[in-house]
């Protein structure tokens, strides 16, 4: 049409023709030893140029599955602290022997735990999960927070809150007694707790803040209430944690709700790998704290029951590779007929 020739020769730029000029020359152009004069330059792949995008997602462990998690490298400091400390008591130890305090197998005995990272143990995942939010808060680099989160002006309880709430770092215990609360109350499963650690840490990351006393409380209730509407069948609604903490309402309840998944930009995806590696990241944590879960005997009934699903998954896994062999030799004769039909032709 008319219009639209005239419209390609008009002098006027236009803004999208103009946009794609200022992106090619911000994109850098390289060239290669290996392409003739001939061929011209070589351009770069979207691909990589995206790459320190990929890079800072990387950086984030509640996206990637290769990125450290963040309390593990928190509690680096303290953990070298008490294995400086185990190593002289076990120097001691070995100059007077007592009872031991560790169950080891042995040819007779097999000790194993019933964590698993489909079905982790609930206390001792609630407890793993207290300590990484300790460390959190002990080891915070700033004390970066928002007002929606903070305990004084939104507090959880009718108690007037302490002067030194903000400088006061709470313990491990007063930490696993409040979620272990919430958890029994609201019959929320091991897995929940480790959902709830990942959407903490997105929270730090996105939001760029820090756990400290003044909001704690309110952060772990934000996340232990996206993490149940998100893993939980049956999700626990806002006026069921009002029956809990009976002192809070189901307006402030809404409000922090919202602001938590906009500072999350709606990223509630927990993909299976961050979550086991939460999960295995966790029993190090335990491991390095002396929070082992614990050990039963191995038992006749217990063994033939690991040894059925073993032996399923076996099955499976055979199964699996007999139909992409299948595929393999379907997809070797569609190519053969291929050729053959080239030939006569």
């Amino acid at each position: 049409m008319g219009g639209s020739v005239s419209c390609c020769i008009s002098p006027r730029e236009s803004p999208k023709i103009h946009r794609r000029e200022v992106e090619l020359e911000e994109c850098p152009i390289t060239t290669t030893e290996d392409v003739s004069e001939d061929t011209g330059t070589y351009l770069q792949h979207i691909s990589d140029r995206e790459l320190p995008d990929e890079l800072a997602q990387e950086a984030n462990p509640s996206d990637h599955p290769r990125a450290s998690t963040l309390f593990l490298n928190k509690s680096q400091t303290d953990v070298r602290e008490k294995r400086k400390s185990n190593y002289m008591n076990h120097v001691s130890e070995r100059a007077s022997p007592g009872l031991l305090t560790k169950k080891f197998s042995s040819c007779s005995t097999i000790f194993i735990d019933d964590s698993t990272v489909s079905q982790p143990n609930l206390k001792s995942t609630i407890k793993c999960v207290a300590l990484a939010i300790y460390y959190h808060i002990k080891n915070r680099d700033s004390n970066r927070s928002l007002d929606i989160f903070d305990e004084k002006k939104h507090p959880l309880s009718r108690e007037k809150v302490p002067d030194d709430y903000s400088v006061v770092d709470p313990e491990h215990k007063l930490i696993y007694r409040f979620i272990r609360t919430l958890f029994s109350s609201a019959q929320l499963t091991a897995e929940c707790a480790i959902v709830t650690l990942v959407y903490l840490e997105r929270l730090l990351t996105y939001a760029e803040m820090d756990i400290c006393p003044c909001n704690w409380k309110r952060i772990v209730l934000g996340a232990i209430l996206l993490a149940s509407k998100v893993w939980d069948d049956q999700a626990v609604w806002n006026v069921d944690y009002c029956q809990i903490l009976k002192d809070i309402s189901v307006e402030d309840m809404n409000e922090m709700e919202r602001h938590f998944l906009e500072l999350l930009q709606f990223n509630i995806n927990v993909p299976a790998s961050v979550y086991a590696k939460y999960y295995f990241d966790l029993r190090s944590l335990a491991d390095d704290n002396n929070l082992s879960f614990p050990l039963e005997p191995l038992s006749n009934k217990r063994a033939q029951k690991l040894e059925a699903i073993s032996r399923l998954c076996e099955d499976k896994y055979r199964d699996l590779g007999k139909s992409a062999m299948r595929r393999s030799v379907s997809a070797d004769n569609l190519v053969g007929v291929k050729n053959a039909q080239a030939v006569l032709s």
